[in-house]
């Protein structure tokens, strides 16, 4: 079995062993934590979907309403710590450790600033940018989504300086020691969430509370642990509180791009909630409670692309451009066979675990179609459309993949969901084939970059 799957990932290209800066145990010791981490932060909304559930399906709307906006702001943290990952993992591969250290500092300092502000924002503005973005959905929705916003918020700064820290660890290959960090905080979000949902019945608080307290939980503890000194990069006090220019150009010099890449797409995403807005509750709840399935399924690939972060840039600072072709193709055969198992695994356990959820027949029937439509694609589509895109972005070559995504974003996302979802009245359906439709564009592109080498000619450090 192992010589088996061994054939399937092997790039026809190959390295010799004194050429391997990862053997095959090495990717394992990265991808395998990496993988249960993701899984684990996805089940706990998933968790958190299934426990308000029971509050009334005006309170998944709000949830599910809100935490497209939160996405938001989340994939503009995970874009910054993405950046300083890339910095950091480049200058580990470098072998230099004083400016890995130095960069790790100002990616903290970065990522608190910037969600701080953020968070002041929402907490001023949460009412307002809700009727912007949702219009006059039902009263009991816009309540729920209200107070699920403003305690969400107050985790901001936790959220990314949680991110940063991670992101400096995943870039030492350290994955496990993020992966038990992400095991005890989402006990505490769950033991947290069965408290404030069936013992206190907050309903919508009783899941947003423990959230916040398990993101404080996960960013005090990732930063105790970047201060040691044992580490290959770690962080001292006189880097997180100056400010120095060159190396945070360096970071948002990747951060920025990527940020805005994600920024447009999420908002897009939230946008587009206001034609799911237009369905009805049903749809709007089956909408959210498809999301968290998405979101389980698609960890593979979101995994995977972690990986890409830490080995392509570790490749590219030592400045073995072979050695980054040869990983990113068998990075790719890993998530493309991994996605497809893991995928065919969601769907089949969906119908199962739909019992659970109080919900109605009609919204379940509907949730099993959105899973169907988004587990296909997903897992053909997305380790090109995603995974790589994270390989291309280790490299340098963060323009041409935000200029790829905007432009599939706005063309396929955007254009078609008005017209399948409006124009041929598909509903959210039509807004699942548009989203797929996107990532199919992506993938063609993105593929096309790499078998052109463009990506090899960028420089970082």
């Amino acid at each position: 079995m192992k010589q088996i799957i061994s054939n399937l990932i092997e790039p026809k290209q190959t390295l010799s062993k004194d050429q391997q800066i990862f053997t095959n145990l090495d990717l394992r010791k990265l991808i395998i934590p990496l993988f249960l981490e993701q899984l684990l932060e996805v089940f706990v909304g998933v968790v958190d979907t299934f426990m308000i559930s029971y509050a009334g399906e005006a309170a998944v709307s709000g949830v599910s309403l809100v935490n497209m906006f939160n996405t938001v702001f989340i994939f503009l943290f995970a874009a910054l710590a993405s950046g300083g990952a890339v910095v950091v993992s480049q200058y580990i591969g470098s072998k230099d450790r004083k400016n890995g250290s130095f960069s790790a500092g100002q990616l903290v300092t970065v990522a608190l600033v910037f969600s701080t502000m953020i968070m002041l924002v929402v907490l001023s503005f949460n009412r307002q940018l809700l009727r912007l973005l949702f219009g006059e959905v039902e009263h009991d929705v816009m309540n729920a989504c209200i107070t699920y916003l403003r305690i969400s918020a107050y985790s901001y700064p936790a959220i990314a300086v949680y991110n940063s820290g991670a992101a400096i660890y995943r870039s030492m290959g350290k994955t496990n020691v993020t992966m038990y960090l992400s095991v005890i905080s989402n006990v505490i979000n769950i033991i947290g969430n069965a408290i404030g949902v069936f013992v206190l019945h907050q309903g919508v608080a009783g899941v947003a509370y423990p959230s916040l307290i398990a993101r404080s939980f996960s960013a005090v503890v990732i930063m105790i642990l970047c201060f040691r000194r044992k580490n290959v990069v770690f962080l001292e006090m006189k880097n997180l509180v100056c400010w120095n220019r060159d190396m945070v150009h360096r970071i948002l010099g990747i951060a920025v791009p990527n940020g805005i890449e994600n920024g447009l797409f999420q908002l897009v995403k939230v946008a587009l909630s206001s034609i799911t807005a237009l369905f009805g509750t049903v749809q709007i709840a089956a909408n959210g409670v498809a999301q968290s399935f998405w979101s389980l399924a698609a960890l593979m690939g979101t995994a995977m692309g972690l990986a890409f972060v830490t080995v392509i840039g570790q490749c590219m600072g030592a400045g073995d451009i072979k050695a980054a072709e040869y990983y990113t193709k068998k990075l790719l055969k890993i998530t493309l066979f991994a996605s497809i198992l893991w995928n065919l695994l969601i769907f089949l356990a969906a119908p199962i675990v739909l019992r659970g959820y109080a919900v109605s027949d009609e919204t379940a029937r509907l949730v099993v179609i959105l899973i169907l439509i988004h587990n296909v694609f997903n897992a053909l589509f997305y380790p090109l459309s995603g995974a790589l895109a994270n390989g291309l972005r280790a490299a340098g070559d963060v323009k041409f993949t935000m200029y790829v995504s905007i432009f599939s974003t706005i063309a396929c996302r955007v254009l078609f969901s008005v017209i399948f979802a409006i124009w041929f009245q598909m509903g959210v359906i039509g807004v699942t084939f548009a989203m797929c439709l996107d990532w199919g564009l992506r993938a063609c592109l993105f593929w096309k970059r790499f078998r052109s080498g463009k990506w090899k000619d960028f420089q970082v450090i």
